[in-house]
């Protein structure tokens, strides 16, 4: 019966884990450029059982098989499927079509600066004429931090980058792309840090001007897996509820025997 207690409430968990991720993704349907999270389980190594001292066998020691004692989360990953384009009209806005990030320059309150990826293209122009994002990091193009005259009467954004500001070519925004994507670590909730063994390769997107692209959530199916999450929830606490039961029975009620 311990062991059922224990199964009971390992499901719990790895379920309320799933409810955290599906919640945050659901929380993020309409941030600009944010990248479902998904989640993995894998059950516990499985054990060797052992019949012990069983009259019907001699009273020998005799394996019958094995068990797992329930689940646990096995990896928590990040789907980087395009997430559809959406027209604002907005001069700085861009969305990459197909594969790449874009680079910002982080400066943190105590002046360090850091480099992160990110695929959210809501930019903004500053009174100095500096491309930003939300949180006022910069947009890095060839020659650094991107800037645009601020007298400009019309900016353009090729789909290659470069950028006009009256006709003439002002800069270009640089879409970087890695290998292998396991080697990104998620920082916030848009923004991404290469770890060590990252390989950069060459980006194949397009950069789309006045759109943003929109998270890659089905918000209609996070919400079925958590109506199926919350009873596989409830149908575990059954289970403990249930163990909890017959071991009070087989203590006040068998003890007395």
């Amino acid at each position: 019966m311990l062991r059922g207690l224990y199964t009971a409430f390992t499901g719990m968990s790895n379920e309320q884990k799933r409810l955290d991720i599906i919640s945050n993704n659901i929380a993020n349907a309409a941030t600009v450029g944010y990248k479902e999270e998904n989640v993995t389980n894998q059950s516990f190594d499985e054990m060797l059982t052992i019949k012990i001292r069983d009259g019907s066998e001699s009273y020998l020691d005799k394996p019958i098989g094995t068990m797992s004692l329930g689940v646990k989360v096995g990896e928590v990953y990040t789907d980087y499927g395009q997430g559809s384009l959406r027209t604002t009209g907005n001069t700085y806005d861009m969305a990459i079509e197909g594969k790449g990030f874009f680079q910002v320059r982080v400066v943190d309150k105590n002046g360090k600066e850091t480099i992160r990826y990110t695929r959210d293209g809501a930019f903004k122009m500053t009174s100095n004429g500096f491309i930003t994002d939300a949180d006022g990091n910069y947009l890095q193009g060839e020659s650094g931090d991107v800037q645009v005259p601020i007298d400009a009467a019309e900016v353009v954004i090729g789909k290659d980058g470069t950028i006009y500001a009256d006709g003439a070519a002002v800069d270009k925004v640089n879409l970087y792309d890695f290998e292998d994507y396991d080697y990104l670590e998620k920082v916030g909730d848009v923004s991404y840090k290469p770890l060590d063994g990252a390989v950069q390769v060459d980006a194949t997107g397009l950069i789309r001007q006045g759109y943003t692209e929109q998270s890659n959530v089905n918000a209609v199916s996070e919400m079925v897996d958590m109506i199926a999450i919350t009873r596989a929830y409830e149908s575990n606490q059954k289970v403990i509820r249930t163990v909890d039961t017959m071991l009070d029975k087989a203590v006040n009620t068998v003890g007395r025997v």
